[in-house]
């Protein structure tokens, strides 16, 4: 049964979010404070977190941040905040979705399935290995190496990349990786997208802030040159 951790320290938000999920029929655990969030983890795993930015005692972001050294476990951020510095270091430590409240529980509920949807739904390519440029992935395995030294990469980036590579040398718009990566019922802008393209480049590039691999194509979107 797939395993949900929702970390929240309002029941408000947290029970009919557990019942929800619960009558989907995964199986779902509740704590309210990062500690008792990461210790949980540690003893059972989840395949997705639920994980709210404001917490009592550690933080969410020190919470995303832990979790991201020892899994590409799915991460979405739950928040009250609708700044977009926020949002921006949360996607940053890792989260790869972002949530503000009041949202819909049953929206919420949705977004969780097509995250869970995408993560476990076969390849439609025969092709389990990808490489261009210095970059190769082994998707069945879930590994990256860039000049044959390995690298972590969290689900989203591992989407996002590897729908590059196997279009390298075609520009893909923002709007094709949101749909490809996000899912066609993804809420938000594309600054999601940008905030993953620069960590992509953080890892990949020799050096990030002059791009030889992962490039933009102004007013279009982006493209992996080989």
């Amino acid at each position: 049964m797939t395993r949900i951790l929702i970390v929240e320290d309002e029941e408000s938000f947290s029970d009919p979010l557990s019942y929800l999920l619960t009558k989907e029929g995964y199986e779902v655990s509740v704590v309210e404070d990062g500690g008792e969030a990461l210790e949980r983890f540690e003893r059972e795993g989840a395949d997705l977190v639920l994980l709210d930015l404001m917490l009592p005692g550690m933080s969410g972001t020190e919470v995303c941040r832990h979790i991201r050294q020892k899994s590409n476990v799915p991460v979405i951020m739950l928040t009250a905040k609708d700044s977009e510095i926020d949002k921006v270091v949360g996607l940053e430590i890792g989260a790869d979705d972002y949530v503000t409240k009041p949202y819909s529980s049953r929206e919420l509920v949705a977004r969780v399935r097509a995250v869970l949807r995408r993560q476990g739904e076969p390849e439609e390519l025969v092709s389990t290995t990808v490489a261009a440029g210095p970059v190769r992935m082994d998707v069945e395995r879930h590994v990256v190496s860039v000049d044959g030294e390995q690298v972590s990469l969290p689900l989203k980036e591992f989407e996002l990349l590897e729908m590059l590579l196997r279009n390298s040398g075609r520009v893909l718009t923002r709007g094709q990786l949101i749909d490809r990566v996000w899912g066609s019922d993804y809420v938000g802008d594309t600054k999601t997208l940008d905030v993953h393209v620069k960590r992509l480049r953080s890892k990949i590039e020799p050096d990030p802030s002059s791009p030889r691999y992962l490039v933009t194509v102004r007013g279009l979107g982006y493209k992996f040159e080989p």
